[in-house]
């Protein structure tokens, strides 16, 4: 079961995950949220971060205090 997220205007979003490679080779998990369920959902949110919401209601990651 993937984290849902319902924002402020009642939309609900998915967390998922992907790990993708850097121009320097580094390989690293990027964190999205979509409104659909796909492959590479996640069920929680990643330690030390926390879920907001921008000013048009899209929710996004962002490192907790």
């Amino acid at each position: 079961m993937a984290y849902k997220f319902k924002n402020s205007h009642g939309k609900t979003y998915f967390l998922h995950s992907k790990q993708v490679t850097l121009k320097n080779g580094l390989t690293r998990a990027i964190h999205f949220f979509a409104k659909e369920e796909r492959a590479g959902a996640v069920g929680a949110v990643p330690n030390g971060f926390e879920v907001s919401e921008t000013r048009n209601g899209l929710p996004v990651l962002k490192r907790a205090v």
